[in-house]
């Protein structure tokens, strides 16, 4: 599904580079559940902006779902985003004017999808994590939790071919947590393939592998030991 070769990826900082990602390698298989964790400052931000093609790499190679997407242009990228990848981000990106059904069809909207069509794929969308009694409730007439659902709902509209969710619990409480991380759960047993960048490594310990960065290097790559299955 994902083949990273040789990353490198600086930032100009006045007259020298500041090197965020160095020579990084990773490979990531259909049907993975993987947690992407380092301090701050590590470059586990800067993989994710990448592996999103929310960045361009400087050096190396991005095969993504068997196409190389390292020297794509700005539309081309953008292509890729909207059929490739399903964004799931910490401030949940919902639009507060629209409800929530039509959050979801927002990703369809630029695919050319007829709004009949739109609508059974956002209700498909939105049953698989539990939330057809809000659909027609605006982002601040729900929960932070249901907020997230309606995010992973829209990521997931489009059926990518990878979801990247990037400390997808962060402004959740405990049990709001326990619920978003059993949706994902459920999407990975059902083939999705999941990508998610945490801090917490409570959060971690329900993905199926560990990925740990430190100064733009893997330093860990290990299967998830006494997993835990919600």
């Amino acid at each position: 599904m994902i083949q990273i070769k040789n990353l490198i990826k600086k930032y100009k900082m006045g007259d020298s580079y500041f090197v965020a990602l160095n020579g990084v390698n990773i490979n990531v298989g259909k049907k993975e559940f993987t947690a992407i964790m380092g301090p701050s400052g590590s470059g586990k931000s800067t993989l994710m902006n990448i592996l999103g093609c929310l960045d361009r790499l400087d050096d190396g190679e991005y095969i993504l779902n068997g196409k190389n997407v390292s020297n794509l242009s700005e539309d081309e990228l953008a292509y890729i985003r909207n059929k490739e990848i399903g964004f799931v981000f910490q401030s949940f990106n919902l639009l507060p004017r629209m409800n929530v059904i039509e959050n979801v069809e927002l990703p369809m909207l630029y695919s050319g999808v007829s709004k009949k069509e739109r609508k059974e794929k956002a209700l498909n969308a939105l049953e698989k994590v539990g939330l057809l009694d809000r659909i027609h409730h605006k982002p601040n007439e729900i929960s932070g939790g249901q907020r997230q659902r309606v995010a992973i709902a829209r990521a997931i509209v489009n059926n990518p071919s990878v979801i990247m969710a990037d400390e997808p619990t962060g402004n959740l409480d405990s049990k709001s947590s326990l619920d978003i991380m059993s949706i994902f759960q459920k999407l990975n047993e059902d083939g999705a393939t999941i990508i998610m960048v945490t801090h917490e490594p409570d959060i971690a310990q329900y993905s199926k592998r560990i990925i740990r960065v430190r100064d733009g290097k893997i330093v860990f790559d290990e299967e998830v030991k006494n997993r835990i299955i919600l």
